[in-house]
């Protein structure tokens, strides 16, 4: 036995489901330093340290407890520590339930991982939540914004991130499924529970956003086609395609290219909701403060696609459909037809609005 293991080397090492292995147990560690941030940056809040520049900022003396607690997704460090969060949250509910299907798991959590590991450098190295305030630290801080304080808006962004954060999943599954040549459509049983339960998390927060719009900015109106309200909007068309189509791949082994680039293009888009009315890429009433984070948000996008066109490139011949479509008439081609519609709206949307901006 001494002798199989010393003759394995570093080669059995690198297998992919000791690599899975790897970062399930460092998805599992991670929850607790995340959440440890997350109850730091609130007790600042409570606790009016002003010694941080993110609570002076966002918070002061006189907001209700409440509103304390919303500092934390009211600005552009705290969103991403949130976004952060609620990622090593799905991360650990999937890892815990990885002997549903091992190896499939083990591909999608090293994707999460991955994942994760980019944002919790982003948080470090480009715009941490807890920099120290430069000078001598005042006595108050600067207050919540009042266009923040608003009831919805308590639960609206939060809801919001879960939306956006939850399409990672999906997204995990179906590169991974993409990459190991998965057999069968089991993948998309796992996939159809998450995009569904996002799905409704996003779909609440933007009526929710909707509300808080016609309440408070008094746009006369639900939606004002804010900066925001399109990039909320835009992954919720295409994951409302991918829930439609992902239907006609479990039962007939059709439009499998389809449903892979459907649910890549749905996390894609959930960058700009995360982060791209934080900097200074479009014009929103939802702009937080100038910053430095384009280019790595920028690099973040740019490696997502690089991986998933050379993973398809690679791997196509999987994805050949079971079965053609035969007739225009067909429930297959009405699906197709619903597809064709919604992502037509979103690359309206997409191509109206950033490149007016």
């Amino acid at each position: 036995m001494a002798l199989r293991l010393s003759m394995a080397g570093p080669r059995d090492s690198l297998l992919p489901e000791r690599i899975g292995e790897t970062a399930r147990r460092a998805g599992i560690v991670i929850i607790a330093p995340v959440t440890a941030a997350i109850f730091a940056l609130i007790w600042a809040a409570f606790s009016n340290d002003f010694s941080i520049t993110y609570i002076l900022e966002h918070s002061n003396r006189a907001l209700p407890a409440p509103y304390k607690l919303a500092t934390l997704w009211s600005g552009q460090q705290g969103s991403l520590l949130l976004w952060t969060w609620l990622l090593a949250i799905n991360g650990l509910v999937l890892r815990l339930t990885y002997q549903i299907d091992v190896s499939l798991y083990a591909y999608a959590s090293t994707i999460l991982a991955g994942i994760q590991t980019y944002f919790l450098a982003f948080l470090c190295f480009a715009t941490s939540p807890f920099a120290l305030y430069a000078g001598t630290i005042p006595d108050d801080g600067n207050g919540l914004n009042p266009l923040l304080q608003y009831p919805e808006m308590l639960i609206h962004p939060p809801m919001l991130y879960l939306g956006y954060v939850g399409f990672a999943v999906p997204f995990a599954f179906a590169l991974g499924a993409l990459i190991m040549h998965y057999p069968g459509e089991n993948w998309i049983r796992v996939t159809r529970r998450w995009t569904m339960v996002s799905w409704l998390f996003l779909t609440c927060g933007i009526c929710l956003g909707m509300h808080w719009a016609y309440a408070v900015l008094g746009w006369s109106g639900y939606w004002g086609w804010d900066s925001a309200d399109n990039a909320s909007l835009m992954p919720w068309l295409t994951g409302t395609a991918f829930l439609h189509s992902l239907m006609l791949q479990e039962k007939k082994g059709m439009m499998k290219s389809w449903n892979v680039w459907l649910i890549f293009s749905t996390f894609l888009l959930t960058m700009p909701g995360t982060l791209l009315m934080r900097p200074d890429l479009v014009s929103s009433v939802h702009t937080f403060a100038q910053s430095s984070i384009k280019t790595w948000l920028l690099a973040f996008m740019a490696i997502v696609v690089a991986v998933c066109v050379t993973a398809y490139a690679r791997n196509r011949d999987y994805l050949k459909s079971e079965h053609q479509f035969t007739s225009a008439l067909s429930r297959e081609s009405g699906v197709l037809f619903n597809n064709l519609v919604l992502l037509a709206f979103c690359v309206v949307i997409l191509w109206g609005r950033y490149s007016l901006s």
